[in-house]
């Protein structure tokens, strides 16, 4: 070969290389997921209209957005959720991560079936004192030491572990353990808060916020905290919140209370879509859907609600835009918030009426 034209082929082949991306270069380019479908999957509810799929009083969703595939609570009951998975076609071995938005069963009974079928799945779930997910303490904390008595007659023998470390009801589970707003994958958000309210006083409480070119997909389990405190933190985020599923804990609420939350998410917050599930409340979804209009998106058990600049909720293959709770949503919804801890007497006695 002719020794002049070795330089250009050297630099041929280099330029190729570089080109086709043969060299690893480990940039953060190459590590980006693809963006792929967007659409959250109702997986748990008490009313909707799947076929194949039983409603029952708990909420879970797979949310699918940004490239990752989040499974959002677990419902009630294990079996009941596997059987609505499999008719969903849900791959739960296909998991990124899972998150329990809190402690109620009705959002983390599935969880049996869940590790059964991927075991070692990341589990982000809310921290609590001595909680059902596990808990960790500096022994300082918890213990006031007594030097002058005897080693038997005191903890460890007085060599106390720097961390006191406590069991969980799922041994095994891969939980990683959440007490802050923590931002767990580029863009993805768990908002961290607290309740104040009565009967879930200091329950905390794990909200999903994705942020994308849209703005922000939030994803809510109770709203316990509050569903426009959890708002006014994905805003934090990104002022654009595009779209809001999930349950908004009013189920009980009176006329005034729901006119006031609409007006602010629609108003204040400017929340361009909203699709409420679980314990939102048949009087607040109507509430709702009157202040969003056709912002508004059915969110019942088995609806795919397709994301983009516009949202488009889907039931077994048919458009589900205008769709809104009828005679049998009511009464499966109202029978299974009956007979569920989520349902206090009024909302039971003003529902009759």
């Amino acid at each position: 070969m002719n020794a002049n034209r070795l330089p250009r082929l050297f630099f041929l082949m280099l330029s190729t290389m570089m080109f086709f991306g043969c060299a690893d270069t480990g940039g953060p380019a190459a590590a980006a997921p693809a963006p792929g479908k967007a659409q959250v999957t109702i997986l748990y509810d008490a009313y909707g209209k799947a076929n194949g799929m039983t409603k029952d009083w708990g909420f879970a969703a797979l949310v699918e957005v940004a490239g990752k595939r989040i499974l959002f609570d677990t419902g009630d009951n294990p079996e009941i959720f596997a059987a609505n998975v499999k008719a969903a076609g849900v791959d739960l071995t296909r998991l990124d991560f899972v998150v329990l938005s809190h402690r109620h069963g009705d959002h983390m009974g599935g969880l049996t079936h869940l590790l059964s079928v991927n075991p070692k799945v990341r589990i982000y779930a809310p921290k609590e004192g001595f909680g059902v997910y596990g808990f960790d303490v500096p022994s300082a904390k918890l213990i006031r030491p007594n030097p002058s008595a005897a080693p038997d007659d005191r903890y460890y023998g007085g060599q106390y572990p720097e961390v006191m470390r406590f069991g969980t009801a799922f041994p095994g589970a891969n939980f990683e353990l959440v007490d802050k707003t923590t931002e767990v994958a580029p863009g993805v958000t768990l908002i961290a808060l607290v309740s104040d309210a009565p009967g879930t006083k200091e329950l905390k409480e794990l909200s999903l916020a994705i942020n994308t070119p849209d703005g922000v997909v939030l994803v809510v389990g109770c709203s316990h905290p509050g569903i426009e405190a959890i708002v006014a933190e994905a805003a934090k985020i990104n002022p654009r919140i595009h779209f809001v599923a999930g349950g908004f804990h009013m189920v009980a609420a009176p006329d005034e209370p729901i006119a006031k939350v609409a007006a602010a998410l629609h108003d204040k917050w400017h929340v361009e879509w909203i699709a409420p599930g679980h314990c939102t409340g048949e009087y607040t979804f109507a509430g709702l859907k009157q202040a969003f209009g056709d912002h508004y998106r059915y969110a019942g058990l088995g609806t795919r609600l397709m994301l983009g600049a516009d949202v488009h909720a889907r039931v077994g293959g048919r458009d589900a835009d205008a769709w809104a709770m009828d005679g049998a949503d009511y009464s499966s919804y109202g029978r299974l918030l009956a007979a569920s801890d989520d349902a206090p007497a009024s909302m039971v006695a003003r529902r009759d009426e």
